[in-house]
């Protein structure tokens, strides 16, 4: 009975708002499977992984219209790609446009023994050229669930990204001995930052940078703030604001239960545990994250825009300064599609994934237009 007490009480205090912004959407490209991640370059390309282990790119066709490229990028690293393991994310350095360098994110090794593993590559034309492993996430587990993978850069040039706890021993989340169900904090050459939260801690990774995460797929960083969500079980979703060495609880600390309805733990908050910024109950299943600071989209700046599997749909979630979030919005509920990603393109567009066999790059821009 509490439980289906605090059920209602979640659901009614995120009841969305109404839309606010008329918008329409456009296809940018089809001809995708299972989009996981998109990265605009400079020259106006797009970046594209598919969870198999391939990276496509999007460019101008003849008639100057994005199209999909046949061949996808050569090169690429050995990618584990069964259940959801395959390859993840896309980033490009920050110094792209003068050293080429990207990073991407995936399952690597066998479905008996597997990681989360992060690269360096150089793109040149249509290929990846010296290849760097500069994070292997230990040790290795045996089931392909859970991986996390998104990465942000952090304003002083350290990489961060987070690994879900593998969906075997969940309480590895809270153990400082395991990369399972952590962020992690690297320089982009893979070594540790010194002041990194774990680095002196006895028998602690030092890449650590906060523990307690169950699956966490979306992150983005503004004006230095660090917003990342995850997912929980049968609700739970969380939606946190990251600091050095703070526990985010799980599985000490949970809002959903169990698949099979059993009650994870009875605590909701817990001394030393960060509560989140927002939690979904019934589960959104949250996947990538985007920050809104668009003049095309006046009325959603300064806003997260959260992409949901389960709930076929963006939440727009209004964020003020140190405050709770605001009333939330549902978006582009009527594509009726899973929405893998969300980013905020050069143009000021948002572009979405979707998660699908016949996977699509959208574009959404303002009716005014």
């Amino acid at each position: 009975m509490k439980y289906l007490l605090a059920l209602f009480l979640a659901v009614l205090s995120m009841t969305p708002s109404a839309q606010t912004v008329a918008y329409r959407v456009e296809t940018v490209t089809g001809g995708l499977e299972h989009p996981w991640s998109l990265a605009f370059l400079p020259d106006g390309r797009l970046l594209v992984t598919e969870r198999p282990g391939r990276l496509r790119v999007v460019e101008p066709g003849p008639d100057g219209r994005l199209q999909l490229r046949p061949e996808a990028v050569a090169g690429m690293p050995p990618v584990l790609a069964r259940g959801q393991a395959g390859l993840f994310d896309v980033l490009l350095d920050p110094d792209f446009a003068n050293n080429r360098r990207l990073f991407l994110s995936f399952a690597h090794g066998t479905p008996e023994a597997n990681h989360l593993r992060v690269v360096s590559a150089r793109l040149d034309g249509n290929e990846l050229k010296d290849l760097r492993p500069i994070f292997t996430s230990q040790p290795a587990k045996t089931d392909t669930q859970h991986f996390g993978g998104r990465m942000a850069w952090l304003p002083d040039g350290t990489l961060i990204f987070g690994m879900g706890d593998g969906n075997l021993e969940r309480t590895d989340a809270q153990r400082l001995h395991t990369h399972l169900g952590k962020f992690m904090r690297i320089r982009p050459d893979g070594t540790v930052p010194a002041d990194n939260p774990f680095v002196k801690r006895d028998g602690a990774l030092p890449e650590i940078y906060s523990t307690g995460h169950r699956n966490p797929q979306g992150v983005v960083v503004v004006n230095g703030v660090i917003y990342a969500h995850e997912h929980g079980s049968r609700g739970g979703d969380e939606l946190n604001r990251l600091t050095a060495g703070a526990n985010y609880g799980w599985p000490i600390t949970t809002g959903g239960v169990d698949y099979t309805f059993a009650r994870i733990t009875p605590y909701r908050n817990l001394p030393g545990i960060t509560p989140p910024l927002t939690e979904w109950t019934p589960s959104i299943a949250p996947a990538g994250m985007a920050w809104v600071d668009s003049a095309l989209f006046p009325a959603w700046r300064g806003s997260l825009l959260v992409a949901a599997l389960a709930e076929r749909s963006v939440r727009r979630v209004p964020m003020g300064n140190d405050g709770p979030p605001g009333p939330q919005d549902v978006l582009f509920k009527e594509l009726g599609e899973r929405i893998r990603d969300v980013r905020m393109g050069p143009d000021g567009a948002v572009y979405l994934l979707t998660d699908s066999p016949q996977g699509r790059v959208l574009r959404v821009v303002s009716e005014k237009q």
